[in-house]
């Protein structure tokens, strides 16, 4: 039996679930999965904001 082939939509609402979970790179992965099969996907925006927020993160800061 095929492992089922996901479509861009998938990849992106899956993305979605883990970003919910806090899953941030997991999430990535799933929009970037979803971004190869439609470039014109949602998850572009989606990645986007994420990689904004996880941006704005200042490690540093946090851990002298």
């Amino acid at each position: 039996m095929r492992d089922k082939i996901m479509t861009a939509v998938e990849f992106y609402e899956q993305g979605n679930s883990f970003r919910k979970e806090g899953n941030w790179q997991e999430a990535i992965n799933s929009y970037i999965a979803a971004i190869e099969l439609d470039p014109d996907s949602p998850a572009v925006e989606a990645k986007r904001m994420l990689d904004d927020i996880l941006n704005y993160y200042c490690k540093d800061i946090y851990n002298p």
